[in-house]
Protein backbone atom coordinates (compact mmCIF):
# COMPACT_ATOMS: atom_id res chain seq x y z
CA UNK A 1 0.00 0.00 0.00
CA UNK A 2 1.35 3.30 -0.66
CA UNK A 3 0.14 6.73 0.26
CA UNK A 4 -0.99 9.09 -2.40
CA UNK A 5 -2.37 12.58 -1.71
CA UNK A 6 -6.13 13.79 -2.31
CA UNK A 7 -6.32 17.04 -3.16
CA UNK A 8 -9.79 19.99 -2.33
CA UNK A 9 -10.66 23.55 -2.43
CA UNK A 10 -13.41 25.31 -1.77
CA UNK A 11 -14.41 29.18 -1.07
CA UNK A 12 -16.69 31.04 1.78
CA UNK A 13 -18.53 34.06 1.34
CA UNK A 14 -17.63 35.45 5.13
CA UNK A 15 -14.54 35.60 6.91
CA UNK A 16 -16.48 34.30 10.09
CA UNK A 17 -16.03 30.74 11.82
CA UNK A 18 -19.11 29.28 10.92
CA UNK A 19 -18.67 30.41 7.44
CA UNK A 20 -15.04 28.77 7.62
CA UNK A 21 -15.99 25.35 9.21
CA UNK A 22 -18.50 24.55 7.87
CA UNK A 23 -17.83 25.21 4.40
CA UNK A 24 -14.13 22.92 5.42
CA UNK A 25 -16.43 20.14 6.37
CA UNK A 26 -18.13 20.29 3.61
CA UNK A 27 -14.83 19.96 1.19
CA UNK A 28 -13.35 17.18 3.65
CA UNK A 29 -16.82 15.17 3.26
CA UNK A 30 -16.95 15.07 -0.56
CA UNK A 31 -13.30 13.82 -0.35
CA UNK A 32 -13.60 11.75 2.19
CA UNK A 33 -17.18 9.97 0.48
CA UNK A 34 -15.86 10.42 -2.76
CA UNK A 35 -12.86 8.30 -2.27
CA UNK A 36 -13.98 6.04 0.51
CA UNK A 37 -10.94 7.01 2.94
CA UNK A 38 -11.04 5.93 6.46
CA UNK A 39 -9.53 8.46 9.31
CA UNK A 40 -7.24 5.11 10.38
CA UNK A 41 -5.61 5.35 6.43
CA UNK A 42 -5.00 8.94 6.79
CA UNK A 43 -1.72 9.60 7.43
CA UNK A 44 -1.31 13.52 7.49
CA UNK A 45 -3.77 16.31 6.29
CA UNK A 46 -2.78 19.91 5.31
CA UNK A 47 -5.16 22.77 5.27
CA UNK A 48 -4.85 26.06 3.98
CA UNK A 49 -6.43 29.07 3.20
CA UNK A 50 -5.79 32.60 1.87
CA UNK A 51 -4.40 35.31 4.00
CA UNK A 52 -8.14 36.69 4.08
CA UNK A 53 -9.82 33.95 6.01
CA UNK A 54 -8.62 34.47 9.58
CA UNK A 55 -11.58 33.86 11.84
CA UNK A 56 -11.26 30.20 12.58
CA UNK A 57 -8.31 27.95 11.34
CA UNK A 58 -9.74 25.48 8.64
CA UNK A 59 -8.24 22.16 10.47
CA UNK A 60 -10.58 22.61 12.96
CA UNK A 61 -13.10 21.35 11.39
CA UNK A 62 -11.42 18.20 10.96
CA UNK A 63 -11.63 17.62 14.62
CA UNK A 64 -14.84 18.85 14.86
CA UNK A 65 -15.93 15.65 12.84
CA UNK A 66 -13.95 13.17 14.66
CA UNK A 67 -10.52 13.42 13.25
CA UNK A 68 -8.74 13.19 16.75
CA UNK A 69 -6.04 10.74 15.85
CA UNK A 70 -4.64 12.47 12.36
CA UNK A 71 -1.76 14.95 12.24
CA UNK A 72 -3.13 18.08 10.91
CA UNK A 73 -1.74 21.54 10.02
CA UNK A 74 -2.43 24.64 9.00
CA UNK A 75 -0.82 27.44 6.76
CA UNK A 76 -1.43 30.61 5.15
CA UNK A 77 -2.12 30.05 1.08
CA UNK A 78 0.30 32.45 -0.86
CA UNK A 79 -1.01 36.00 -1.86
CA UNK A 80 -1.32 35.34 -5.39
CA UNK A 81 -2.58 38.32 -7.77
CA UNK A 82 -5.73 37.10 -9.82
CA UNK A 83 -6.02 33.39 -7.35
CA UNK A 84 -10.04 33.24 -5.80
CA UNK A 85 -10.10 35.08 -2.58
CA UNK A 86 -11.47 33.61 0.60
CA UNK A 87 -10.19 29.71 -0.19
CA UNK A 88 -9.61 26.53 1.78
CA UNK A 89 -7.33 23.97 0.52
CA UNK A 90 -6.91 20.60 2.26
CA UNK A 91 -4.42 18.05 0.96
CA UNK A 92 -5.01 14.54 2.28
CA UNK A 93 -1.88 12.17 2.58
CA UNK A 94 -3.62 8.97 2.41
CA UNK A 95 -2.72 4.74 2.31
CA UNK A 96 -4.25 3.58 -0.31
CA UNK A 97 -3.70 0.73 -3.19
CA UNK A 98 -5.79 3.24 -5.40
CA UNK A 99 -4.03 4.66 -8.07
CA UNK A 100 -3.64 8.47 -8.97
CA UNK A 101 -6.19 7.86 -11.76
CA UNK A 102 -8.80 6.35 -9.31
CA UNK A 103 -8.16 9.36 -6.75
CA UNK A 104 -11.25 11.90 -6.70
CA UNK A 105 -10.11 15.66 -6.18
CA UNK A 106 -12.90 18.16 -5.41
CA UNK A 107 -13.22 21.38 -5.88
CA UNK A 108 -16.05 23.26 -4.85
CA UNK A 109 -18.24 26.61 -5.26
CA UNK A 110 -15.47 29.49 -6.24
CA UNK A 111 -12.64 26.88 -6.25
CA UNK A 112 -14.28 24.94 -8.85
CA UNK A 113 -12.18 27.78 -11.76
CA UNK A 114 -9.00 26.29 -10.09
CA UNK A 115 -9.27 22.96 -12.16
CA UNK A 116 -11.61 23.18 -14.47
CA UNK A 117 -10.34 19.79 -15.96
CA UNK A 118 -11.55 17.92 -12.72
CA UNK A 119 -15.60 16.82 -12.24
CA UNK A 120 -17.10 16.92 -8.95
CA UNK A 121 -17.69 13.43 -7.79
CA UNK A 122 -21.18 12.32 -8.15
CA UNK A 123 -22.07 12.48 -4.33
CA UNK A 124 -25.85 12.94 -3.13
CA UNK A 125 -25.70 16.17 -1.18
CA UNK A 126 -28.13 14.43 1.54
CA UNK A 127 -25.25 11.76 1.66
CA UNK A 128 -22.75 14.63 2.36
CA UNK A 129 -25.18 16.47 4.89
CA UNK A 130 -25.50 13.17 7.06
CA UNK A 131 -21.59 12.27 6.89
CA UNK A 132 -21.06 15.92 8.79
CA UNK A 133 -24.10 15.36 10.71
CA UNK A 134 -22.97 11.41 12.52
CA UNK A 135 -19.38 13.16 12.88
CA UNK A 136 -20.22 16.22 14.78
CA UNK A 137 -23.03 14.68 16.82
CA UNK A 138 -21.10 11.61 18.44
CA UNK A 139 -22.84 9.21 15.72
CA UNK A 140 -20.79 6.44 13.76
Amino acid sequence: MGCKGVRGATTVEENNPESILSRTKELLSWMVISNGIEEEDVAAAFFTATPDLNAAFPAAAAREVGWTTVPLLGAQELDVQGAPPKSIRILILWETDKSQEEIRHVYLHGAAGLRPDVQLPEVEQNEIERWIENRTNGGE
